[in-house]
């Protein structure tokens, strides 16, 4: 099969139809063969029936649907499991990704060999409120994780069929998915500029929440990716860092008060100073850094997974 189109839904029941027909007719303009996997995240509105009657026109539909909202990512997740074709391709169900991108993409992963290629939508129809809140979180995922891309969060992007079945995509990790797969050692990552549309039907399915936990994810891939395995070298250094500190302030304390006494000059004891109890919480939690890097450290040898690794070739 060559292409598999990924698409994560939240009531969307209003363009489905329209999706739907409009992705058919491209895959049949330049005889692709397809699959349409359809994520019905936890919809409430007629979703999920729109898609059982479009299944009778349309038999490249496949279609899973979670009891629940659990978000983009985790509709992803699942997308990418099932997805079975050479190429897969991610896009929104609404309407604002266009089909007529996909056999550009498709040609960038096929006949260029990339891993990854993101859609830039570098001409948007988004508030301002959406825009510069993006903006910066973009350029905070390029200094953060060195991959040159102009837009992580764009829904529309191609991979190679083993990136999507190496990486694990939760959380809010959707936006990061080009650095989950820098970290899984898929290095050539690209970028090609794709139509943004105007909405349709419906109203955004996002909040301002979106960008603290987009945040928050960030820092999780960074911490993973650097220190995943090898927690002892992050808290460890940290930890001896802040007990050294602590222990020169405590030897200044000391050596400082001699001096006076030698001297007959007035000396303060060492608890009147702001610097003893600097010096005490440095070393208490220098201590604790080391150990929690050394807990880690264990946790990290007694896990099952702690000598899987990536694996591209073998010789035999």
């Amino acid at each position: 099969m060559d292409i598999s189109i990924v698409v994560p839904l939240y009531n969307e029941d209003e363009s489905l139809p329209e999706l739907i027909s409009w992705i058919d007719d491209v895959m049949q303009k330049y005889n692709f063969s397809y699959e349409a996997i359809f994520i019905d995240d936890g919809s409430t509105d007629r979703s999920w029936q729109v898609i059982t009657e479009l299944k009778l026109r349309f038999a490249s539909i496949r279609a899973i649907k979670f009891r629940r909202n659990y978000g983009k990512s985790a509709a992803l997740n699942v997308g990418f499991a099932a997805a079975q074709g050479d190429v897969v391709i991610t896009m929104d169900a609404d309407l604002q990704d266009s089909p007529d991108e996909i056999p550009a993409l498709y040609s960038r992963i096929k006949d260029e060999g990339y891993d990854v290629i993101s859609g830039w939508k570098k001409k948007r129809y988004d508030p301002i409120t959406k825009t510069i809140p993006t903006k910066l979180f973009n350029a905070a995922t390029r200094k953060m994780s060195g991959i040159q891309l102009n837009d992580f969060n764009c829904g529309l992007k191609s991979y190679r069929n083993d990136v999507i079945k190496t990486i694990e995509v939760y959380g809010e990790m959707h936006r990061y998915i080009p650095v989950l797969a820098k970290w899984a050692g898929f290095s050539k990552i690209g970028e090609q500029v794709v139509e943004h549309r105007a909405r349709k039907y419906g109203v955004t399915k996002f909040g301002l929440s979106r960008f603290i936990n987009g945040f928050l994810d960030l820092m999780s891939i960074f911490f993973v990716g650097k220190f995943g395995k090898r927690p002892m070298h992050f808290f460890g250094s940290l930890g001896v860092l802040s007990f050294f500190l602590g222990i020169i302030m405590a030897i200044y304390i000391m050596v400082e008060k001699q001096i006076h006494i030698w001297n007959n000059l007035p000396y303060r004891n060492s608890t009147d100073q702001p610097l003893f109890y600097l010096a005490l919480v440095a070393i208490v939690v220098g201590s604790q850094m080391f150990l929690a890097g050394f807990v880690a450290e264990l946790v990290g040898r007694n896990a099952p997974e702690r000598n899987q690794y990536l694996i591209e070739k073998e010789i035999n």
